[in-house]
């Protein structure tokens, strides 16, 4: 068995000081996946014995970034899609495992008044491309590798996934088209774990505004992901959302695969 772990952390440097280290310990994960660190190289000596750790930093400082702690060292990682006007703001890496492809993204967030939606639609189409890409290249033995993708993919994709629906309809994350975008994605050949699993699970999120006591009264989103190839689907094993893990404006999510 695999056991994943994705969490948004709005700064891996502030969230050192709310007790990350024991909550990484605690959760023992074979692949611990992070977004939005927020850091440059050499701003933060983090290792953890047994794992290998694999980052992707933004140009901008202070801005966006993704990493990847691993006890499975990969055959090879990435970092972006290979895309110039997507790679600069760390949102990707890939490693690749002998069974399957890691994928952790942080998606581009639509923005205020949406101004950034046209290129977020265009990341969609181009982050869908890669990953199917990724599902059907064909390992030593002939075979299609599985895909597991996982972060803050800054969509809500039903209604069942965010607590005041109507109330956010033409807000960033949870546009029409957005949301539309992920249901592209799942039928490209991919699966929601966690709506999998769960499909009637109501009133569970994964982010909470800072503003108007929002976690505590729970008025949340569900934004965060583990997203598998449809060739994965018989290793499903649990799909979590740990809303009682605190520290970020986001809670982890965790997948295991049998």
């Amino acid at each position: 068995m695999y056991k994943f772990v994705s969490w948004n952390v709005n700064g891996l440097r502030a969230v050192c000081t709310k007790g990350f280290e024991e909550i990484f310990n605690e959760l023992d994960a074979d692949f611990f996946c992070l977004q939005e660190t927020k850091m440059q190289e050499g701003q933060l000596d983090l290792e953890f014995p047994g794992y290998h750790s694999y980052w992707n930093y933004a140009q901008k400082k202070g801005y966006s970034g993704t990493a990847v702690y691993t006890r499975h060292e990969p055959l090879s990682v990435s970092y972006g899609m290979g895309i110039p006007e997507h790679d600069t703001e760390g949102r990707v890496i890939t490693l690749e495992m002998p069974e399957f492809y890691l994928v952790c993204v942080y998606t581009p967030n639509s923005q205020d008044e949406l101004r950034r939606l046209d290129y977020r639609m265009k990341w969609e189409d181009d982050f869908r491309s890669y990953l199917t890409s990724l599902a059907s290249e064909t390992g030593a033995d002939g075979k299609t590798k599985g895909v597991v993708v996982c972060g803050d993919m800054n969509v809500a994709h039903q209604e069942i996934d965010i607590k005041n629906p109507n109330t956010n309809r033409r807000n960033a994350g949870f546009t029409d088209e957005e949301r539309d975008k992920f249901t592209q994605l799942l039928s490209a050949g991919f699966i929601d774990t966690f709506r999998y699993l769960h499909p009637d699970a109501k009133d569970i999120y994964s982010w909470w505004s800072y503003r108007f006591r929002s976690r505590e009264r729970n008025t949340g989103w569900r934004i965060d992901y583990f997203v598998v190839s449809e060739n994965l689907r018989d290793r499903i094993g649990s799909a979590e959302i740990l809303t009682d893990v605190f520290g970020s404006d986001h809670c982890p999510v965790l997948l295991t695969l049998d």
